[in-house]
């Protein structure tokens, strides 16, 4: 085998390894549950200025 082809074939190996972590991280991520947002009353004033009151 030539060098090409075998940096092909780690790159690859590679490219497997990462897109398998990363699906397993998301399956983890996504068995936590539904994302709930913090309470208003846990913000910063600051950011609470900024919101127009209705």
């Amino acid at each position: 085998m030539d060098q090409g082809k075998i940096v092909a074939i780690i790159t690859g190996a590679i490219s497997i390894l990462l897109a398998i972590a990363y699906l397993i991280i998301v399956q983890l991520l996504d068995f936590r549950g539904e994302m709930i947002p913090a309470p208003v009353s846990q913000l910063p004033l600051a950011i609470l200025g900024v919101i127009p009151k209705i």
